[in-house]
């Protein structure tokens, strides 16, 4: 476990936004999906409480629930950043210098795939395609896209990012 999931984990986690989620769904066959995408829009992830908070609420077992959690890309079990920057390792961008995007990221972030700044502000993801080929080098960030990329213009999109907030 990382050491920003770890901090977390010793904090109380306050389960009110979770049982508000399932009081919408507890009656309904199959709430279990629902509830899980409901509990990690509200936390940003599934806080481990959480999880057994549903299972208790919805009559499964925990082990069904991780189950569920493990198998689908969509559900985090630590928590992420405030922005989320996907980097396009496809084809396409490799060939175009992915690779040099992905380096310069983990040296200014300090951070590689699928880890979190310990601010809790980025996270980085390297991703099979994000279907902009003709962009390459693409990332996003959040819902945003990035094309064309060189070491200098990932650095004006870091610096962008780091002065919000």
């Amino acid at each position: 476990m990382s050491e920003v999931a770890q901090s977390v984990v010793e904090e109380e986690i306050d389960l009110t936004g979770a049982n508000a989620v399932i009081d919408k769904y507890v009656d309904m066959k199959g709430a279990l999906m629902p509830v899980l995408q409901g509990v990690q829009e509200f936390y940003g992830y599934i806080p481990e409480p959480t999880v057994h908070l549903v299972a208790e609420r919805l009559n499964v077992y925990p082990s069904q629930i991780y189950g569920v959690l493990t198998f689908y890309a969509q559900f985090h079990l630590e928590p992420r950043g405030k922005y989320i920057i996907r980097v396009c390792m496809g084809t396409a961008c490799h060939v175009k210098g992915a690779g040099r995007i992905a380096e310069t990221l983990t040296e200014r972030l300090k951070i590689g795939h699928a880890e979190t700044t310990e601010d809790l502000k980025f996270t980085a993801e390297y991703v099979a395609c994000i279907g902009a080929c003709g962009m390459a080098p693409v990332i996003m960030v959040n819902d945003a896209t990035y094309g064309s990329l060189t070491v200098q213009k990932m650095d004006e999109v870091i610096k962008k990012y780091q002065a919000m907030d």
